[in-house]
């Protein structure tokens, strides 16, 4: 075999591990996205080969939290694709005024930022006091930077230039308290949102919501864990409810194509036509 051969393999039985020793099932992730990222955590912890990790994430405690950091890597700023969030400021948010309470499901968050714009939007909306925000990662360091909701003052920086695009009508840095050069979020604005523990690949349905956000997640899976995600989300919406994906994401040719339509199809929005299953 050649030195390719084998570190295919070491990959392989690397995800395999994951999945035996850990619970969480990387198998379905896309190939070629998997392969950078357990190679840059090879070169991460120092390992001349992929096969020098699977000892340690067998036997060592506390591998485990460094591995899912650098598998799930996450890639977020504040209000991403600005003219997502206009779409739903504009096409979404007016429909779901009609209901008493809004139970929202942002699902891979990463370190937050993207629920934190999604608050800031409801707020201005006039929503924000009847609405529940869920968001969930499988990246348990990266959920705790979402928690603690302390950002470098860069980040909130560059997130303004986003929020004007995206419709904002108040002043950004008020959504903030800035000293030392970090910004932390609102309280207001936080305590809107849950964070929690979420595993796409192997845990249910998290909650009944009306509306899931679930942004430039599945691109890093194959086609048939595409479609089981699908399907949980399909059955955590309520009839009526709205889907959003990421840009580069569709439904077409996926099992629940048939229970949505699409609300603006640039932006990846739609809305479940059909009965929960």
């Amino acid at each position: 075999m050649t030195d390719h051969d084998i570190e295919e393999v070491e990959i392989r039985l690397f995800v395999e591990a994951m999945a035996l020793r850990h619970g969480y099932d990387f198998r379905h992730y896309a190939k070629a996205s998997i392969k950078r990222r357990v190679k840059a955590l090879a070169r991460a912890m120092g390992c001349e080969n992929v096969g020098r990790l699977i000892p340690m994430l067998l036997r060592e405690d506390g591998f485990l939290s460094q591995a899912l950091s650098h598998l799930s890597v996450p890639v977020t700023e504040m209000f991403r694709d600005p003219q997502v969030f206009l779409a739903l400021r504009r096409e979404v948010l007016p429909l779901l005024d009609s209901y008493p309470r809004i139970n929202i499901w942002q699902a891979g968050c990463a370190s937050g930022e993207e629920a934190v714009s999604l608050a800031i939007l409801l707020k201005e909306e006039g929503l924000l006091h009847k609405t529940q925000i869920y968001a969930t990662d499988i990246n348990d360091a990266a959920l705790a930077k979402a928690e603690e909701g302390i950002y470098p003052a860069g980040v909130v920086a560059t997130g303004e230039r986003n929020y004007r695009k995206a419709g904002g009508t108040g002043s950004f840095v008020d959504y903030f308290h800035t000293a030392y050069e970090f910004s932390r979020v609102a309280p207001e604005i936080r305590e809107r949102i849950v964070f929690a523990h979420h595993n796409l690949v192997g845990d249910g349905v998290f909650c009944e919501v009306n509306m899931v956000l679930c942004r430039n997640v599945l691109i890093y899976f194959d086609r048939s864990l595409q479609g089981k995600v699908l399907s949980l989300f399909n059955e955590s919406l309520a009839r009526g409810g709205f889907l959003c994906l990421g840009t580069q994401e569709s439904l077409q040719f996926t099992t629940v194509a048939s229970q949505f339509t699409p609300v603006n199809a640039e932006s990846r929005i739609f809305k479940k036509t059909g009965a929960r299953p």
